[in-house]
């Protein structure tokens, strides 16, 4: 028996009869010094040595093995320990790789690697640095240093032996502790995590709860994934609400500046032609009350006046809802109370702009009835648009709808309504006020 003989059988019972023990050895190892050992072995042993390696290490020691080699790791691998390993790469690494794979399992792996839109999982950072607490600081630091792509570092997680999330140490912490200190003696427990199925309303209400800047995102066994950073989640926020104020006044969330017109046209003229029957709607609360308008024509003058405060009124309160809304603020079972709060505010503001409306409309007209006409149906339209911009977002929610789509176009309507009944309903039945003036 040779020397060199002797050595590879020594390397492949350790591998196989002591994969944790091995899997800390080959992570304190130069990747391109270990892979050419590692290569010889059988695809059993990779196998359990890899369940015990860190992601980066897995990683790493991933893109130094021939393709032959990692084709039956991967092949091998635990579907979501071999997904863990992808996720990590970049788009034309990971591409590669999966077609060295049969099409059976390359198909099961990308459905894997797929999350569904507005998941965890798709604002995720995969490039996370996870360790083990019995490590030291200096050689935290000195894995961080060695890292391939690290990412922005704020926190680095600590996982135990199946790569389960246990706790982190705050990269300041790591960098002034002395170089002996263990890791886990750096550690404090992790507040929250998420799932990488979980939606992007949870994800905020954690971050928002927890005022973390870092989200832990695990799979479905506890095993750590990847990391949402604070500053990704406000990006996504931000083309969310660019999104939302598209299709609060009926346009597409697709459409952008520069888009072709047959584009644009396609995606808006549905909801215009919507538009135009709430508009004839709203018109036709106008001809119930044709009789006192041709006996009062000053009324068709005035008009416009109540529709647009309380369409003004009526956006205010959407906007606010609306922004409790997405930053849960509000939930479902406060409606009595936003609905509330809303008629009061229209109330008081219609009170102070009823007056200033009143004595403009006087001085024009010298006509103390339709000053006191439009004063109480400005009152009365500002507390109902009010409350209609609390409300829709609210029931669109209810009903299982987006608050955002269009309720721009709903509010108008019922805005409008409002200010052409509440005026004209009140000036017929004052109509006496105004043949006295």
């Amino acid at each position: 028996m040779t020397a060199e003989y002797a050595i590879e059988t020594l390397n492949r019972s350790f591998l196989r009869d002591y994969p944790r023990e091995a899997a800390r050895e080959i992570e304190a190892l130069p990747p391109e010094s270990v892979a050419p050992a590692l290569a010889d072995q059988s695809i059993a042993v990779l196998t359990r040595v890899w369940d015990y390696l860190l992601p980066d290490a897995a990683e790493n020691l991933l893109l130094q093995l021939p393709d032959d080699v990692a084709s039956g790791l991967l092949t091998s691998l635990d579907p979501a320990r071999a997904t863990a390993v992808l996720d990590r790469l970049d788009d034309a690494e990971r591409e590669r790789y999966l077609g060295l794979l049969d099409n059976a399992v390359a198909r099961e792996l990308r459905e894997l690697l797929e999350y569904p839109a507005d998941s965890a999982g798709r604002m995720m950072d995969a490039r996370v640095m996870a360790l083990r607490g019995e490590m030291t600081a200096a050689e935290a630091l000195d894995r961080l240093r060695r890292a391939r792509r690290p990412g922005r570092v704020r926190l680095v997680f600590l996982v135990d032996d199946a790569g389960r999330l246990t706790s982190a140490v705050d990269l300041q912490d790591l960098a002034t502790a002395e170089p002996d200190t263990p890791l886990r003696a750096l550690a404090r427990p992790v507040a929250t995590a998420a799932s990488a199925l979980d939606p992007r309303d949870e994800v905020v209400e954690r971050l928002e709860q927890f005022r973390s800047e870092e989200l832990p995102v695990l799979d479905i066994h506890g095993g750590l994934r990847g990391v949402i950073r604070s500053e990704v989640l406000l990006q996504t926020l931000q083309d969310e609400t660019s999104a939302d104020l598209q299709t609060m006044v009926g346009v597409s969330r697709e459409e952008r500046a520069l888009s072709p017109v047959t584009f644009a046209v396609r995606k808006r003229l549905l909801w215009m032609e919507i538009n135009l029957v709430t508009a004839f709607l709203a018109a036709s609360v106008v001809g119930l009350f044709e009789s006192t308008i041709a006996q009062f024509t000053a009324l068709a003058v005035l008009l416009p006046v109540v529709a647009g405060q309380s369409g003004n009124a009526g956006a205010q309160a959407l906007a606010v809802t609306m922004r409790g809304l997405a930053l849960r603020e509000i939930g479902m079972r406060q409606w009595l109370r936003l609905l509330s709060k809303e008629v009061r505010v229209g109330m008081v503001n219609g009170v102070v702009i009823a007056l200033t409306t009143a004595a403009g409309v006087y001085v024009w007209s010298g006509s103390e009835g339709l000053a006191l006409i439009i004063a109480l149906a400005m009152v009365l339209s500002m507390s109902i648009a009010c409350a209609a911009g609390a409300m829709v977002p609210i029931v669109l929610t209810r009903l299982g709808q987006d608050p955002a789509q269009s309720s721009s176009i709903i509010l108008t309507t019922v805005t409008d309504i409002a200010g052409f009944f509440s005026f004209l309903g009140i000036a017929a039945l004052l109509a006496g006020l105004l043949l006295a003036g």
